[in-house]
């Protein structure tokens, strides 16, 4: 369905990943050789996306079911997914990392009876996708969540409903992030990274050990901290 010739690599492409992140040799990054080439990583591309359009093709089944059953628009559609695969970006071919493209970033898409078109920045996690649901349905939402309900967003009275994110995978990686900057922490090694994400969206220039970036990380560092307990 695709040619790899066709397919650009990814702007944070790399053949190797500059350090061991604690999860570089999970089976997932054995997906591909290393060094990964342009050839392998365009290949693995055109593959992922024949794999996107085929459930393009799927999801378009359930709306043509439900118009012709008479329900199209009493239905609110949910499209969700899990973090997928790193595709070259940063080295990695797998999802065992807390970079935002690769890593973090999930598909998350409303659309329904009084949704509007658009796209929204806010900072979410995918259990905030229950409370939201019950609003948008009419159901009361049950008090006590830790997950935050994202209509307010979806209907233009409110641009946010968190001022940052906290991240993990397994024991070597935790991450916190808010509108503007990320900081990634990997304790088994003593690393941290930190990144200017208005700047540097696809994480490729590390700002740790620039003086005029302490104070930032310190403010992370305990906010990372603070969240993690």
């Amino acid at each position: 369905m695709y040619k790899p010739s066709d397919i650009p690599l990814p702007v944070n492409f790399l053949p190797l990943h500059p350090f061991n992140n604690g999860a570089v040799t999970q089976p997932g990054e054995q997906m591909l050789p290393w060094p990964r080439t342009p050839e392998n990583v365009t290949g693995k591309l055109a593959r992922y996306y024949a794999s996107v359009s085929y459930f393009d093709q799927q999801a378009g089944r359930i709306v043509e079911a439900l118009k012709q059953a008479g329900q199209f628009e009493n239905t609110i559609f949910i499209m969700a997914g899990d973090n997928g695969l790193s595709l070259g970006e940063h080295g990695l071919v797998a999802k065992q990392n807390l970079y935002e493209f690769g890593g973090m970033h999930v598909p998350l898409i409303f659309a329904g009876p009084g949704i509007s078109k658009g796209e929204s920045k806010a900072l979410a996690y995918l259990f905030d996708v229950y409370p939201t649901l019950c609003e948008l349905a009419g159901f009361p939402v049950p008090a006590g969540l830790d997950a935050k309900c994202l209509a307010p967003i979806i209907k233009g009275t409110q641009t946010k409903v968190r001022d940052s994110l906290f991240t993990a995978y397994g024991v070597s990686q935790r991450s916190i992030r808010d509108d503007r900057w990320k900081l990634i922490r990997y304790p088994r090694i003593d690393k941290t990274q930190l990144f200017d994400l208005q700047a540097d969206p696809h994480e490729m220039a590390d700002l740790v050990g620039k003086p005029e970036s302490e104070g930032k990380i310190k403010e992370l560092t305990a906010l990372l901290e603070k969240m993690r307990r």
